[in-house]
């Protein structure tokens, strides 16, 4: 790898960074198709944007549905037909998940999947409803899952496999928030969304903690804009809806939705 590659990205991306650059080479140069676990969108900008830069090789993501967070990618030279080449991604329907007046959350289930010994970009998107919840998983695993995945929390669960056809996506639910803040910097829009001091919130961020569009942001004064989406590890995600304009005194109406 290029020392002036790393540039462009975040110390701590640069494992991915050299990955990504092999699986790049294999497929230009030794004429491999190479399909990916699955990648958080971010791991996906990065991987796009080293394929870009190749001729010799085509690029292709499948989440399993339409808006996909995360996907696998399928790479091959630029002389071979993606179009219909299977991501091997698997349905998996959990049922029993309000048992005993017990709730279950979008943790809960990626818990007890990676209870299994299951690592995490094994995993695709989870979409959890009232009384299922529907996952999308590396088809390799999909029946060891099927097998083993009894619990969820406290929950006993039945599993099945499932066409991909039948998904039911789920819609997150969120929290609409409209803020008047002096600055668009993320410390403070991020303070106001959390309910925590502004110094407070300074920490975790300098800490590597905080992600914006899945990527690692560590300058409590980075602006934010529309459409900006800022994950805090263990306070959550929220997204910048729409800058609305400016009031009288100065201050600028934002519309937030947080992920609840």
């Amino acid at each position: 790898m290029k020392p002036d590659l790393y540039v462009h990205f975040h110390p701590d991306e640069r494992p991915f960074v050299d990955r990504a650059s092999e699986w790049i080479d294999r497929a230009a140069f030794g004429h491999e198709l190479k399909r990916t676990d699955f990648l958080d969108p971010r791991q996906a900008d990065i991987l796009a944007s080293l394929a870009n830069r190749n001729p010799d090789v085509q690029l292709r993501m499948d989440g399993g549905y339409e808006g996909a967070e995360r996907k696998r990618a399928l790479l091959a030279p630029d002389y071979r037909v993606l179009d219909d080449e299977p991501a091997h991604i698997a349905l998996i329907e959990v049922t029993g998940g309000t048992q005993g007046h017990l709730e279950l959350d979008h943790g809960d289930y990626l818990g007890a999947l990676l209870g299994l010994g299951i690592k995490r970009d094994r995993i695709g998107d989870l979409h959890v409803h009232e009384d299922r919840c529907h996952c999308l998983v590396a088809e390799e695993i999909a029946g060891y899952i099927n097998i083993h995945l009894r619990q969820v929390h406290r929950v006993h669960v039945l599993t099945d496999i499932l066409p991909l056809e039948r998904l039911r996506p789920a819609i997150p639910a969120m929290e609409e928030m409209n803020l008047s803040v002096a600055s668009l910097r993320l410390d403070g829009i991020a303070s106001d969304v959390h309910r925590i001091s502004r110094s407070k919130i300074v920490d975790p961020i300098r800490a590597g903690r905080c992600r914006v569009n899945w990527k690692v942001e560590e300058d409590p004064s980075a602006p934010l804009k529309a459409g900006d989406v800022v994950s805090m590890q263990g306070l959550g995600r929220f997204k910048v809806l729409e800058v609305e304009g400016v009031t009288k005194k100065g201050r600028i109406r934002v519309k937030i939705g947080k992920i609840i």
